[in-house]
């Protein structure tokens, strides 16, 4: 999995994916029906975006969060516990700023959808947390990412967080 500026690549798409989706003619063409229309813009690899994208944001979050502003862009949004944070900058300043040394995510489920109105994927990925070594008593968390496409990439358009207590 590469990240290029602030873009993440999928190694999934097939290059008659990528040259459908760098036309958007492709979509307005077919339109026989509006659910037609909104079929032809969804991304058949949805579910290998979402699952990469979510393998290779933790990955960077748990060994170096700073690496984390490559895929956030200046228009990307970050709820954090209802707290707001928009463009890479800030978004990744916030996610430095935790007040852990260590971390660790452990996935349990990551449920991914096609966006059919930008070729998008939506991904919601529940887990556990574990933080400064405190594996007796990791953290439930939740959190939602809405990638979108940007020249034959993806970045991170929207994350919003939330730990599971009580």
């Amino acid at each position: 999995v590469e990240s290029v500026a602030f873009r993440f690549e999928c190694e999934c798409e097939s290059e008659e994916v990528r040259l459908a989706r760098a036309s958007p003619r492709h979509a307005v063409r077919n339109k026989a029906s509006p659910k037609a229309a909104a079929m032809a813009s969804i991304n058949p690899q949805y579910q290998q975006i979402g699952e990469q994208f979510t393998q290779h944001y933790y990955q960077i979050f748990d060994s170096n969060r700073q690496g984390l502003v490559a895929l956030y862009n200046d228009s990307s949004l970050l709820t954090f516990e209802g707290e707001q944070f928009m463009g890479a900058t800030s978004i990744v300043q916030k996610i430095v700023s935790l007040p852990f040394q260590t971390v660790q995510h452990q996935v349990v489920k990551a449920d991914c959808q096609p966006n059919p109105s930008n070729g998008g994927v939506i991904v919601f990925v529940t887990g556990n947390l574990i933080v400064d070594g405190g594996a007796a008593t990791p953290l439930k968390f939740a959190q939602v990412f809405h990638l979108a496409p940007s020249g034959g990439s993806f970045f991170c358009q929207n994350d919003m967080f939330r730990l599971n207590i009580g």
